[in-house]
């Protein structure tokens, strides 16, 4: 079964143009929605009533789960309209559930289902203000009180937690150190004794102003018995479910990206300058056709790596947190380099562009909590020098599997319990560098010699760590690493999809945009992302615009929007 794009079409014209202002799931509403603080109240029955929360629930339980592909097109449409909405509405939930469909029970599993479809909110409580990211040190915790388990202590900064009917909740269940101190805990509130639960205050936050970010206290509260995922496997089974939120959250964000885009090109393609408008400048064209290049790379990754969580699970846990690691940067590059270009425009919170210092608020979080990039990093050295001894170092690489690459290749079920906490030394990704880059010609064959230099003195260098180098404490040498190793996973992604897609989909013309994006890639890998050759640029802006006017997407699929023109006065 390939990934059905009728069913996000559907979901678009269901939410209707963002550009109209009398659209209750339109930028108009969600700013005023912003400006107060509160979730948009009519864009949530809009989503209620379209049945958005069957997208997060396997399909043997009732919902419509069994791509990850899927999910991910579904909330990217609610992201680039208001990240707060796609976090506030549906991902919260998600991130949650997750948990349960890894480590849950049959019983467990249906209660998630009936809460997530009754539309709602699961709350993934994890964070102690105390410890951070820190999990190991949390001190929320179930103890035993005359033979009844009760929850004590807080959670806080956590995402619905007020309004959540049910919740996962990370908590200390064995006093004693090592990794199966913690279990998960389903939580659904209609059982709990409410007078044993005490809400915090609300956490104010620059982004993302809209979600309910509070904090919830228990004082013994009884749990019933049956509501610990797999006792003492809370650590593990966090870090099996943070390897689908890492892929899917650069991938979402990648819709407020593309809308600031949009916005920019709106107000750039309007604005009188010079006897014509703003995009007759070079500089202009070459930073836009940039920007176009840097959201294609991460396209491009996280495509690879959401399918990789079907066709290589195994090798998910790099794959997660190397796009997290680069795409988050990239991201925010982007969004900032928009800035720039808009000048006063950006942080204007009424007219035409008032989304845009909305969505550059709110994109910041793509770096943030448990998916930071530093956490990204604790995940990934480590597991550097054995691959670097592996699968890098082989004489002929293992190719990755067509369906890596193949967009229209089915893809099996989402298997969870497939999900490894770590690779063995395995990386089928980087392993289809070498074959793809044979296949290249002309200027891009260069550039796709290079990468593989790169990739060559990457192994070299990750064959040298020491143990002092692979943990947290590791310096900004080690963090380059998986900066550096970010780049050559893009640049297999970008060839993979070139060589399996030639001509198809809505990727731009087949014989210019692999250089495009290889150049972009190589200059960002030596710290200046120069300006496109002119051919590339000239192909990528003509792109962008050809899009931008017939009111399609920037992504992969291209896709038609229901933005009106697609511009103003088109």
């Amino acid at each position: 079964m390939t990934m059905d794009h009728s069913r996000t079409g559907e979901l678009e014209r269901h939410l209707g143009d963002p550009f109209d202002d009398a659209n209750p799931v339109g930028f108009a509403a969600l700013l005023e929605a912003d400006e107060r603080g509160e979730m948009p109240a009519a864009a949530e029955r809009a989503l209620d009533d379209y049945g958005f929360n069957a997208e997060f629930v396997p399909v043997e339980l009732g919902g419509r789960l069994s791509r990850l592909d899927g999910v991910v097109a579904a909330l990217r449409s609610l992201y680039r309209r208001d990240p707060s909405l796609g976090l506030g509405y549906g991902m919260s939930s998600f991130i949650a559930s997750v948990n349960v469909w890894l480590a849950g029970d049959d019983r467990q599993r249906r209660t998630a289902a009936e809460l997530i479809l009754g539309n709602h909110r699961l709350a993934a409580a994890y964070h102690e203000l105390a410890h951070g990211n820190d999990l190991s040190g949390a001190e929320c915790s179930l103890v035993e009180v005359d033979g009844t388990p009760v929850l004590r202590g807080r959670k806080e900064v956590v995402t619905n937690v007020r309004r959540a009917q049910g919740m996962i909740l990370f908590a200390r269940t064995d006093e004693r150190p090592g990794s199966r101190s913690h279990s998960q805990i389903l939580l659904d509130k209609r059982t709990l004794d409410r007078t044993r639960l005490r809400d915090l205050p609300r956490f104010s936050s620059s982004g993302m102003r809209a979600v309910q970010l509070h904090g919830i206290e228990f004082e013994d509260c009884p749990v019933p018995p049956h509501s610990i995922l797999q006792r003492g496997r809370g650590l593990e089974t966090a870090i099996r479910s943070f390897q689908i939120t890492k892929t899917v959250t650069p991938a979402v964000m990648c819709g407020p990206v593309e809308t600031g885009l949009r916005v920019a090109l709106r107000h750039l393609t309007t604005r009188p300058l010079y006897g014509g408008t703003a995009t007759d400048l070079p500089h202009v064209r070459s930073t836009l056709a940039g920007v176009f290049a840097d959201l294609l790379l991460v396209e491009c990754f996280g495509a690879a790596a959401i399918r990789a969580v079907h066709v290589l699970p195994a090798e998910a846990s790099v794959y997660s947190a190397v796009y997290k690691h680069f795409g988050s940067a990239v991201l925010l590059d982007a969004m900032n380099t928009l800035s720039d270009l808009l000048g006063a425009h950006f942080y204007l919170r009424t007219g035409p562009t008032a989304i845009f210092q909305k969505l550059l608020r709110d994109v910041r979080l793509v770096g943030f909590g448990h998916a930071a990039r530093a956490a990204c990093e604790s995940i990934v050295l480590p597991q550097l020098p054995v691959l670097a001894r592996r699968s890098w170092s082989e004489p002929r690489p293992e190719d990755a599997p067509a369906e890596l690459f193949d967009l229209d290749a089915p893809l099996g079920p989402l298997e969870f319990h497939r999900l490894g906490l770590s690779a063995g030394g395995r990386d089928h990704l980087t392993g289809s560098l070498t074959e793809s880059v044979s296949r290249l010609g002309g200027p891009a064959a260069a550039l796709g010699e290079l990468l593989l230099v790169e990739h060559a003195a990457l192994t070299r260098d990750c064959r040298a760590l020491g143990p002092a180098d692979l943990t947290v404490t590791a310096g900004a040498d080690a963090s380059d690493l998986v900066t550096r190793l970010g780049h050559v996973h893009t640049a297999a992604s970008v060839l993979g999809l070139w060589r399996h897609n030639i001509g198809g989909g809505g990727l731009p013309d087949a014989p210019v945009w692999p250089h495009a994006l290889l150049d972009r890639l190589h200059g960002r890998l030596k710290g200046r992302p120069a300006p496109l050759p002119a051919a590339a640029e000239e192909a990528l802006y003509t792109e962008l615009l050809d899009r931008f006017h017939t009111g399609r997407a920037f992504d992969l699929a291209a896709r038609l929007l229901p933005d009106g023109q697609g511009a103003a006065g088109a």
